[in-house]
């Protein structure tokens, strides 16, 4: 990771001189700075600038490292700055950010405990990578009548889909291969109903489980409210795994789910219902607001 350097322009001078970092996990970006004592609010506007990748450093959301109960307490906003439960491949790279801030030690098989607005999430470091208790996953309603219709560009006809909580809310919907590769999703997909409060919506390819390891395999894209098309997307990529999961009796525990931003990892823990997420996380460089751009 690069030292702090001078960002070109900013917002007003309450910030001058403020050090963000930016990260990413399977290239789901993210800003993050660190802020225990509650002195920089982060706000709609600010998220909504410091996301900008334009005008701002750029990213999919933006996390402030704050304190809540005597936990660290992710604070997350959306690229538009509207605000999320919690961000499954964000809370990997606020962990690896704690740890290159020196604010945390965590060694290997070490868990912690994040505060989100979703509940308490436990983190269990596994070598370069961070496996995250994503907690109770709700089931999907098989009665079709109760499930959306989705359709966008490059499907070849409306899918049903199925409304899923990991605690974001999510709207899966399985696709051909052929599909998945044609979808067009500069413009957000049409769901009837619309879910309150909108949704993250996923298009999953499931595929044979692997021969050799037992995993069982998807390729997955996500439209992610608030944001667009990203390269990845924590929770979606569990809700998927679990509502394949919970349509295909004896599936493998542990699924492989590939997306355009890298490889994720998904472990099922059927006797209480709770899945794990496990992947990386990567800190790309710092960057200082200059006085001179108030």
């Amino acid at each position: 990771m690069n030292s702090p350097e001078d960002h070109p322009s900013g917002p007003p001078s309450p910030l001058d001189g403020v050090v963000f970092t930016k990260g990413h996990g399977t290239e789901n970006d993210f800003v993050l700075y660190l802020d225990p004592d509650g002195r920089l609010e982060l706000t709609e506007d600010l998220a909504a600038w410091l996301c900008d990748r334009r005008a701002g450093l750029g990213g999919d959301g933006a996390i402030r490292a704050g304190q809540q109960a005597g936990r660290w307490f992710m604070d997350y906003r959306n690229q538009d700055g509207s605000l999320a439960e919690m961000c499954g491949n964000g809370i990997r790279v606020l962990v690896a950010y704690l740890i290159a801030e020196g604010q945390l030690d965590l060694p290997d098989g070490g868990t912690v405990e994040i505060a989100t607005r979703g509940g308490v999430r436990q983190v269990r470091r596994e070598g370069d990578q961070f496996a995250v208790q994503m907690g109770r996953w709700a089931k999907p309603a098989l009665d079709i009548d109760a499930q959306p219709i989705v359709q966008v560009p490059g499907m070849d006809r409306p899918h049903v889909g199925t409304f899923i909580t990991v605690p974001n809310p999510h709207v899966v919907v399985e696709v051909s291969a052929l599909e998945l590769k044609h979808l067009f999703l500069a413009v957000p997909p049409v769901v009837r109903p619309e879910p309150d409060g909108g949704a993250n919506i996923e298009f999953a390819c499931v595929q044979p489980f692997d021969p050799r390891t037992g995993e069982g395999r998807m390729r997955l894209r996500v439209f992610e409210r608030g944001v667009g098309e990203t390269k990845s997307c924590g929770t979606g990529v569990v809700a998927s795994v679990a509502a394949a999961h919970a349509v295909r009796p004896g599936s493998p525990r542990t699924w492989r789910v590939e997306v355009p931003g890298g490889t994720l990892r998904v472990r099922m823990h059927d006797e209480d219902g709770t899945a794990e997420l496990i992947g990386p996380a990567e800190l790309v460089y710092k960057a200082r607001l200059s006085p001179a751009a108030a």
